[in-house]
């Protein structure tokens, strides 16, 4: 069983402190796996790998596009989140589900390529990358995943750019990868989509392709 909380809104402290505190849960075995759903305020957060350069503002800047940054634990570059972007934060026991950490990341990939299957929008994967990418004349990153285990349980997650305003992305290098660009369902749709539009579909999808593996 997967509980699925869907927290709206959620500053990007908040966010991190819940997801501590419930991956401690999990790791005790004092509740479900867990599924936060959640939308944040603009942010720019740092993975472990992460190049500083790749934030291309001033800390100035930054303040004045109101935006936070944080440097987190999770793998891979910088990334954006901000209003409009579906934020996935699943809190899974990998070890109780028999799953590598390859086959969970391949299970997520598929819960998002999925969903915007149902929207009309045709995604994949690129070998090499991480995330979800329309790939046609211009490959353009419409997810992006970055996670972390910790004795066996998952925390971080994926962001699917829903309406999000794109310009943010102007002021990285986002992921590192400097010749591909970035998308949302809206812009590929050509019409005006929120996220409270998609996590009813997500939530099905999501629950399609991991509630089959027992936990």
């Amino acid at each position: 069983m997967i509980d699925v909380q869907n927290r709206g809104l959620l500053a990007y402290q908040q966010a991190w402190d819940l997801q501590k505190n419930v991956v401690a849960q999990r790791i005790a075995g004092t509740i479900a796996d867990q599924l936060i759903l959640c939308e944040h305020p603009h942010v720019y957060t740092f993975g472990k790998s992460a190049d500083r350069s790749n934030l291309l503002i001033s800390p100035d800047f930054l303040e004045a596009i109101g935006a936070q940054s944080f440097e987190i634990e999770r793998g891979g570059d910088i990334t954006y989140h901000g209003p409009g972007q579906l934020v996935g934060y699943p809190i899974l026991n990998l070890h109780l589900r028999q799953m590598g950490v390859k086959k969970y990341v391949d299970l997520l990939e598929d819960s998002i390529i999925q969903t915007v299957a149902q929207f009309g929008i045709e995604a994949t994967r690129i070998d090499g990358l991480t995330g979800i990418w329309i790939d046609d004349v211009i490959p353009r990153k419409i997810a992006a995943i970055g996670i972390k285990i910790s004795r066996g349980v998952t925390m971080h997650g994926f962001a699917l750019n829903v309406g999000t305003d794109l310009s943010y992305y102007n002021h990285i290098v986002p992921c590192g990868i400097t010749d591909k660009g970035v998308t949302s369902m809206a812009k590929e749709t050509g019409g005006i989509l929120g996220v409270d539009e998609v996590i009813p579909t997500y939530i099905q999808c999501f629950s399609a392709v991991f509630e089959g593996i027992s936990a």
